[in-house]
């Protein structure tokens, strides 16, 4: 509770990237490697030390990628577990502001209440539209410098012509 790792570990391990990672391991790391540094004497994490990440650049980075992609838009597990509210994530006070936005309450008892009211329903539609903006620039600032090895680490499995 109230800890990085609270967040961190639950979501570290995915069943579905670590067959995406099997499967690109044993489709793109040829055998004749493994066998060629057990002759020389390589270890098994020599081996994936020293060969396999090497050679393994695309699907780290597009594991990377959906790692990211999913820690920064998760905002239930950190509101579940940290209590700190330093520790927060940017998502968690982007819902903050938008649930006090659409909390605004008015009475139409006149015509400057209804009018005030459309001013800011019109101001709370322009503020989420900002706020998406925001929340997923750094994403997309990120995702140009992994998109060439994007293409290569999901075609993984598509059958070779």
């Amino acid at each position: 509770i109230d800890s990085i790792w609270a967040v961190v570990l639950p979501g570290s391990l995915s069943v579905y990237n670590m067959i995406v990672m099997r499967t690109y391991f044993n489709t793109q790391i040829p055998e004749e490697l493994r066998e060629a540094s057990m002759l020389d004497g390589c270890s098994d994490v020599r081996f994936l030390l020293s060969i396999v990440l090497p050679l393994s650049g695309a699907i780290l980075a597009v594991i990377g990628l959906y790692y990211a992609v999913g820690m920064w838009n998760d905002y239930f597990n950190p509101m579940v577990y940290l209590t700190t509210r330093s520790k927060l994530p940017l998502p968690n006070f982007l819902r903050e502001i938008l649930i006090e936005n659409q909390s605004m309450s008015f009475s139409m008892n006149d015509i400057k209440a209804i009018r005030s009211a459309l001013e800011r329903a019109q101001i709370a539609r322009v503020m989420k539209y900002g706020l998406c903006v925001v929340g997923s620039l750094p994403m997309l600032l990120l995702y140009p410098f992994v998109q060439r090895y994007f293409v290569k680490g999901v075609m993984i499995g598509a059958i070779k012509g």
